[in-house]
């Protein structure tokens, strides 16, 4: 088995966080609709099927999948999820343009990437109760799995283990920034919808990379 996937062979990947966003379509909408505007589900659903639909009869590699995917979110989906998706995902693809394939290493350089392109878009720390709080634990994982030289499946595992904890620390936080903000302690309680989603896209990455790898 090769010590990562070649980037060749992630159109499954990509294609399978867009189902698995297709299948919690309903669910971010409810949360969001908690303490939100209620349409992160939908909007969410409409970017990544318009992708899916835009590569369904294409040769696609898995970073210039990302990069489809980045600008299709920026420019096609409404509220200001679609530009904080779009770029992280296409910050992601920059770094990653010229491998051929994605190991430990690899894919902890295109989600710091990732990371950092978000960086420069929104002001949400840790604890602010956003998709921050799912993103910096779950590359915090990757970046330590790296240096400890695991393998991509052991560095996987660490991923999806500190995103879900990430996501799951916003349900008792106080929301400090978004449109959330406003209700102060009545957001306490809830789980932020852009955490849930970044769990939902980070662990179908994983998921569907461990099944490519070979």
């Amino acid at each position: 088995m090769l010590e990562g996937m070649k980037n060749a062979k992630g159109k499954p990947v990509l294609l399978r966080v867009v189902q698995e966003i297709q299948r919690n379509k309903d669910y971010l909408g409810e949360i969001d609709g908690l303490i939100g505007d209620g349409d992160h589900g939908m909007n969410m659903n409409k970017g990544f099927t318009l992708f899916a639909e835009q590569i369904a009869d294409k040769d696609i590699c898995f970073t210039e999948g990302l990069d489809e995917l980045g600008t299709i979110l920026f420019s096609r989906i409404g509220g200001s999820m679609g530009p904080i998706y779009g770029t992280f995902f296409t910050a992601m693809a920059e770094k990653g343009a010229s491998l051929d394939v994605i190991d430990t290493a690899a894919f902890a350089a295109l989600l710091d990437a990732g990371l950092g392109g978000l960086r420069e878009v929104v002001e949400a720390q840790v604890g602010d109760k956003t998709l921050i709080d799912t993103l910096v634990p779950a590359n915090e994982a990757m970046q330590k799995a790296a240096a400890e030289g695991k393998d991509l499946a052991e560095a996987l595992k660490d991923l999806k283990i500190a995103a879900e904890a990430g996501r799951d620390s916003t349900k008792d936080l106080v929301a400090r920034a978004g449109r959330s903000s406003r209700l102060g302690e009545r957001s306490r309680g809830v789980l932020d919808a852009g955490a849930v989603s970044s769990c939902i896209i980070l662990t179908a990455l994983a998921d569907g990379i461990l099944e490519q790898m070979g």
